[in-house]
């Protein structure tokens, strides 16, 4: 079978997206804004429609294998359309967590039944995922999970709370770190399951933000019960489910299997459009300002791209997407100082010209925190990439039961 050329992909992808979609909208996008709940449930509804628009015209799921709904091309395919979509709507909502860690995951270690079940949900616009990882005793500490999962039969029951999910409220299914097993150090006592958030025994809490936003949220598990055949890899083997999560997590919409084009700016504006509005374009320390933000912007696009030839050829670590990940994190912490900076005064209030960069200036720190903190980034990068010594843990080679959590062992 002849594989379509990249080019020759590139000028039909550019035909149908100017064609049949409309332009990029920041506040059609998900994102962390204060929304109204009926207008986040409109334009949940839309991201549906427009997804499945994506699918029947041959373009979700780029690098996906057909045999699981997608187009079976390469991530060089997909870099062609992310590029030409620049500009236009998509669909937000489905890519991350979706499509990257969630199918990804799926596509790694999920069954034949679990592939052909759900990926192709995904690409048609009728499932919406997200990770349950984050619980609020254990912060970065994903291995710590103290979720716990009991084998009943065929069944599994589940308890337990996770923390900081985006978009659970309005969300189809769920990746779930739980631990089975107490009796074993934390690492080698963890098993993933996939599991329908909108069911009984699971509620979701929204938590408000500083800004108003209440795009994250806290779910508490009480006797959910999941089939033994939504169980993702081996029992007590989560970590090696996990690491790779991990991976994907760091990825990001750097990963092949997104389609997430380049945004101008961090707020709705760009650096030059906020001069303007402030008035300060003339000022010789504004154009630095401006410049830096750009000089940021074209290293962590050239730098994900180096970083993702070096992975898919094997001559770095998959590790590697450690480095874009921490990159991203500052990079879109000191842009968002920039934009303030540049706006003035004027960024302390919210204007129809300057929008909302003042709560963006104050949300910047989520960059470093959403996705993997970039704490954990430089780990991976010490550790795991230039192999220096890894960091002493009290708790290496013990049972997890037997490890101490807020001065007390568990029972």
């Amino acid at each position: 079978m002849t594989v379509e050329t990249v080019e020759n992909f590139r000028l039909r992808a550019r035909a149908w997206i100017r064609a049949e979609l409309g332009p990029y909208r920041a506040e059609a996008t998900s994102g962390l804004r204060k929304t109204a709940r009926a207008d986040e449930l409109a334009a949940v509804a839309y991201d549906r429609q427009l997804q499945r628009r994506f699918y029947d015209a041959g373009f979700a799921g780029i690098a996906i294998p057909a045999d699981y709904g997608g187009q079976g091309l390469t991530a060089a395919h997909q870099r062609a359309f992310t590029d030409e979509l620049a500009g236009y709507e998509y669909p937000s909502r489905f890519q991350v967590p979706t499509m990257s860690p969630c199918a990804a995951v799926l596509l790694d270690f999920g069954t034949e039944e679990q592939k052909r079940r759900h990926i192709p949900a995904m690409l048609r616009g009728e499932e919406i995922w997200m990770q349950f990882l984050s619980e609020p005793s254990g912060g970065s500490d994903v291995a710590g999970a103290v979720t716990t999962a009991v084998r009943d039969g065929d069944d599994w029951v589940l308890n337990g709370a996770k923390i900081w999910t985006t978009g659970a409220w309005y969300s189809d299914w769920a990746l779930c770190l739980a631990r089975t097993n107490w009796d074993v150090p934390k690492h080698r006592g963890l098993t993933v399951f996939i599991l329908p958030i909108q069911q009984p025994g699971i509620a979701v809490h929204q938590i408000e933000m500083l800004n108003g936003a209440q795009d994250f949220c806290q779910e508490f598990l009480t006797d959910v019960r999941v089939p033994d055949s939504d169980r993702i890899g081996a029992v007590d083997d989560g970590w090696t489910v996990g690491t790779r999560w991990m991976f994907h997590e760091r990825l990001l919409s750097e990963s092949p299997y997104t389609t997430v084009p380049e945004k101008p700016a961090i707020s709705d504006r760009t650096p030059v459009e906020i001069a303007h509005h402030a008035g300060t374009l003339d000022d010789p320390g504004v154009r630095d300002l401006i410049g830096e933000s750009e000089m940021l912007e074209i290293v962590g696009t050239e730098l994900q791209r180096r970083l993702g030839a070096g992975m898919v050829s094997g001559a770095i670590s998959d590790h590697s997407a450690a480095l874009g990940r921490l990159f991203r994190g500052l990079a879109e912490t000191r842009r968002a100082t920039i934009e303030f900076e540049i706006a003035g005064s004027g960024g302390a209030v919210w204007t129809e010209e300057l929008g909302d960069i003042g709560d963006t200036f104050l949300m910047r720190q989520v960059s470093c925190i959403g996705g993997g903190t970039t704490e954990m980034a430089r780990n991976v990068i010490s550790e795991r990439v230039l192999g220096m010594p890894r960091e002493a843990r009290s708790d290496h080679n013990v049972p997890f039961r037997d490890v101490p959590r807020g001065g007390r062992r568990s029972s």
